[in-house]
């Protein structure tokens, strides 16, 4: 009865933390356009991207999420365009997203390989709750819904996103809108609205050998209300276009926050990741997550795979998935 008690708390405490947060992704290192607009266009070539995550396996309800990007830069100009879909479910909450993306590259200093990026995107979140998957614990709870609800709301992100041939680091916010947009309207009240997010990562390049470099990257995740997330990565990644390392999850306690209680137990998760160039023009990803809390010993894990291609063959990158890899 205890075990069932503990388990049942700890998920009602993921739930309250999620509810407020924006998509788990642990392969945001493939791809920054997936958390940063001013990463639209980076790779140069139109890259296509998808990404399909099941979280906490084994337990009902339990997160799902799938997304799909595509992204090019504009030939002769310093602009890129792009586009996202987003699709989340959590227990009986969903939500659906499009985004237009928009950067535009400032060259800085007096090589080639340093850019300053900015970028905006534009789109709309369509959520909703399931109240027939809802139980009520008093029959004829009027709190409780008892069918779909939904709404549709505009939304927005920007970022800013500076790189080097060896360094970036970059800065976003999102869902800047909905939440604003949404407390203006009283009649879907119980559809959770996504709350602003601001993500500030960066990572490095580092030899280990003539075909082998380290790339070690961080990502900091905060929403000012639930617990702020630091992610630690570090991928060794060969010339074949193999890579492959580990990463380290937390949340953590950056400063006071009056909506959560000092004593919120910190959630940590560990994984391994792993990448590889199909041919050179595809590359796919998987990774692993393991709970290190008490919720970890309730279900097998959590599984992410990403698939990638890249359309412009006429890129002088389409014959060498090592620089592909290489690139952040």
């Amino acid at each position: 009865m205890k075990k069932t008690s503990l388990f049942y708390i700890m998920i009602l405490f993921a739930m309250k933390a999620l509810a407020q947060q924006d998509t788990q992704m642990s392969q945001h290192i493939f791809n920054g356009i997936f958390i940063n607009p001013a990463y639209t266009g980076y790779k140069d070539d139109i890259y296509v991207q998808s990404y399909f995550r099941s979280q906490w396996v084994g337990v009902a309800g339990a997160p799902e999420s799938f997304s799909i990007a595509a992204d090019g830069a504009i030939p002769d100009t310093h602009v890129g365009l792009g586009a996202m879909v987003t699709s989340d479910r959590i227990g009986a909450q969903s939500s659906l997203s499009g985004y237009v993306n928009y950067s535009y590259m400032i060259p800085v200093g007096y090589d080639e390989t340093s850019h300053l990026s900015f970028g905006l995107a534009a789109g709309i979140e369509q959520l909703g709750i399931d109240g027939t998957k809802l139980n009520a614990i008093q029959t004829g709870d009027s709190s409780i819904p008892t069918t779909s609800q939904s709404t549709t709301l505009p939304d927005a992100n920007v970022g800013i996103f500076y790189s080097t041939s060896t360094n970036f680091v970059g800065l976003s916010a999102t869902n800047l809108v909905a939440r604003f947009i949404k407390n203006t309207n009283s009649s879907n009240m119980l559809v959770p609205v996504p709350q602003p997010h601001i993500y500030l990562t960066a990572g490095t390049l580092l030899d280990l050998n003539e075909d082998t470099k380290i790339k070690p990257v961080f990502l900091i995740k905060d929403d000012f209300k639930g617990p702020t997330t630091l992610d630690l990565d570090a991928s060794i990644i060969f010339s074949s276009g193999l890579s492959f390392g580990g990463f380290y999850r937390s949340s953590i306690k950056l400063y006071p926050k009056k909506n959560l209680q000092s004593d919120y137990p910190l959630q940590n998760a560990f994984g391994a990741i792993v990448e590889f160039f199909v041919t050179p023009s595809m590359r796919i990803g998987y990774s692993y997550d393991h709970d290190l809390n008490a919720l970890g010993t309730y279900n097998y894990g959590s599984h992410e795979l990403s698939i990638g291609f890249y359309l412009n063959n006429n890129s002088s990158r389409s014959n060498r998935p090592e620089l592909r890899c290489y690139k952040f």
